[in-house]
């Protein structure tokens, strides 16, 4: 029969376990990475105006590559040698979207030869000639500042994608092997 404990503060305490706390960090790691990729970026692009989804990306998204590598960071001190590398493929993957591509894309970054914010480039744009991105008769500035914006939104989501795909093998690999 099981032994009965009655709840206090102590027995809470005593669930406390490196490997709970991993679950847990695993576990807020990937529902995230689920929620952002697949699931809270298309209810707000159906939902807001291009603009303001555009705004709430460039506050959301910093967050949420700087939790995937802090907590990826994190995972590796329990996990085998294969597991640190899968985790690693994480923290390449996100610390480039998040320090390269999110920059180029979204962020006001100054270069002494130009300002590399794409997406707010072409804002601007679209206002100054009173015409939205895609419509017909965009100028060569416009149709060059979408080009660019397309590449990098591929290349933003295919390193976002390959961090979700290392997630999930990590997390059949916690199933099937425990911690």
């Amino acid at each position: 029969m099981a032994h009965v404990e009655v709840l206090s503060l102590t027995s809470l305490l005593g669930t406390l376990s490196p490997k709970g706390v991993y679950i847990l960090g695993f576990g807020w790691l990937y529902g995230m990475s689920v929620w952002v990729s697949f699931f809270g970026g298309i209810i707000a692009l159906r939902a807001l105006p291009r603009h303001q989804f555009g705004a709430l990306q460039h506050k959301t998204f910093p967050i949420y590559f700087s939790s995937s590598i802090g907590l990826s960071s994190a995972f590796p001190l329990r996990a085998d040698v294969a597991q640190a590398y899968v985790l690693g493929t994480v923290i390449a993957l996100q610390s480039c979207n998040q320090l390269v591509v999110g920059p180029m894309t979204s962020r006001q970054v100054e270069c002494s030869y130009t300002n590399v914010s794409t997406m707010f480039q072409r804002h601007k744009l679209e206002k100054e000639e009173g015409k939205d991105y895609n419509e017909p008769g965009v100028s060569s500035q416009m149709k060059a500042l979408n080009a660019k914006f397309g590449m990098l939104h591929g290349i933003s989501s295919l390193a976002n994608l390959g961090a979700v795909i290392a997630l999930t093998c990590h997390g059949l690999w916690i199933g099937s092997y425990g911690l």
